[in-house]
């Protein structure tokens, strides 16, 4: 017994002893965070399975109302520029219906003048240049003057 008593006692023993009882420890917090890793990540895997749903489902509508705002910011502001043309052509109506602005008008756009008046154009010298090249025109033959104000007009749009 004596034999037994200093073999419980030996340091190998306490160190043989103190190592299962350590490695039993650590066995079973590993199990236990193993089993709460495994509950974790399987609630972490529905929630990221719902809120993936959820984003897909969203999405779509999401889209569509987005679009349909930038549609209805669109046709809000081609209203209120129909509204303001519409407000621009009705002054103009009115100054057309009082006779001293229709007659200045056509004064000025049809140079008309009243009995008794003489008219006057007064022709820069630009327009000088471009009577001497149309008495030029009227030599050459009438097909030839008329591609060129083809060539000209189509010049001009560009």
């Amino acid at each position: 017994m004596a034999v037994k008593d200093r073999d419980r006692f030996s340091t190998a023993t306490r160190l043989r002893q103190l190592g299962e009882q350590t490695a039993a420890r650590v066995y079973r917090s590993q199990t236990r965070r193993q089993a709460r890793r495994s509950r974790l990540t399987g609630r972490a895997a529905l929630l990221a399975l719902v809120l993936c749903s959820m984003v897909v489902a969203l999405a779509y509508p999401m889209r569509q109302y987005v679009s349909q705002r930038a549609q209805i910011s669109d046709l809000q502001r081609q209203q209120e520029q129909a509204r303001k043309r519409v407000e621009q052509l009705r002054d103009l109506k009115a100054r057309w219906q009082d006779d001293s602005y229709a007659e200045q008008q056509i004064r000025r756009r049809l140079h008309y003048v009243m009995p008794g008046e003489t008219g006057y154009i007064v022709v820069g010298p630009g327009a000088a240049r471009q009577s001497r090249a149309e008495s030029g025109a009227a030599r050459r033959p009438w097909y030839a003057n008329v591609w060129d104000g083809v060539d000209k007009s189509d010049a001009s749009d560009q």
